[in-house]
């Protein structure tokens, strides 16, 4: 135990190394227990000048820090906690949109900047649903990042004991969902994010998901599908085409290697939490247009 802590730490020295050694966090003034205790007092920082330099300062300096309790128990808390309270002006949420969105399609060497970007996009994303302030030429930019980043996610690495979270697919999963949610966004741009959410059920590969990215995955589609803009033919459709073995002539293949046994067990994975979802939902328009292409998908797995 003590060799594979001392491994861990190691691995957050040289992460912290490769991201330019982020020294300035804790922020200038502010120390972790200070931080820590602004926690335990819920984020409530009446100051609101304070408060917006702190969220500047936690985006630039903490959101991508290797250490997990600066990086999500301090900073995307707080960040999450001032957007959900209302607490951070519309002018500061688009400035934190466009350099998150620029975080997104940058080198990410540790492989936390990207996937914290992507879930602190999330709750700029959910204010804007709850009281838009973005216009419809800002909406289509982070629609278009949001999409980008989750079809071009190939790090794969979950939860680790020393480190925390990366779960970058699930990150973006989370944004695409809220995205999904916003009645400003037509179907055009459903069928984006039904595109790229497909990319990522079961990507090629020897990767199996362990730490909930099904479930993650699928939340987005519900909620497409709540919007009632795809009829029961295109879901039907849809989720032919995630059950079926191609390129592989039939899903026996894929009982002989471990990427076919991967993309079994993922897409599995991923139709099962969303047939529960589905049927557990209590509504019957949600029922009734994707239950019959679930129940066929469900008997074409093997």
């Amino acid at each position: 135990m003590r060799m594979n802590k001392a491994a861990g730490w190691i691995a957050i020295a040289l992460a912290l190394q490769l991201s330019g050694a982020r020294a300035a966090c804790p922020p200038a003034g502010w120390d972790e227990a200070a931080l820590e205790r602004l926690r335990a007092e819920k984020f409530v920082l009446p100051d609101g000048a304070a408060r917006a330099a702190l969220a500047d300062a936690l985006v630039a300096d903490c959101l991508a820090d290797p250490r997990p309790q600066l990086r999500d128990e301090l900073a995307f808390e707080a960040l999450a906690a001032w957007m959900r309270a209302g607490a951070l002006p519309a002018a500061q949420l688009d400035a934190m949109r466009r350099e998150l969105t620029r975080r997104l399609a940058a080198d990410d060497p540790s492989g936390f900047a990207r996937p914290f970007a992507a879930l602190s996009l999330a709750e700029i994303a959910r204010v804007d649903r709850l009281k838009p302030f973005l216009d419809a030429g800002a909406r289509a930019e982070l629609l278009r990042a949001a999409v980008a980043y989750e079809r071009g996610v190939r790090d794969y690495r979950g939860f680790d004991p020393v480190q925390g979270w990366r779960h970058g697919v699930a990150h973006g999963a989370d944004l695409l969902l809220q995205l999904a949610l916003n009645p400003a966004l037509d179907r055009a741009a459903l069928d984006q994010i039904l595109d790229v959410v497909a990319t990522q059920i079961a990507p090629p590969g020897e990767h199996f998901y362990i730490y909930g990215e099904s479930e993650r995955l699928a939340r987005p589609v519900v909620y497409a599908a709540r919007r009632g803009l795809h009829d029961a033919a295109f879901w039907s459709s849809w989720l032919a085409a995630l059950a079926s073995p191609a390129p592989l002539p039939s899903w026996d293949e894929a009982f002989k290697t471990r990427a076919g046994l991967a993309r079994k067990h993922n897409t599995q994975a991923f139709v099962q939490v969303l047939y529960v979802m589905v049927r557990e939902s209590g509504d019957v328009a949600l029922q009734q247009r994707l239950l019959p292409g679930l129940v066929e998908a469900l008997k074409a797995l093997p």
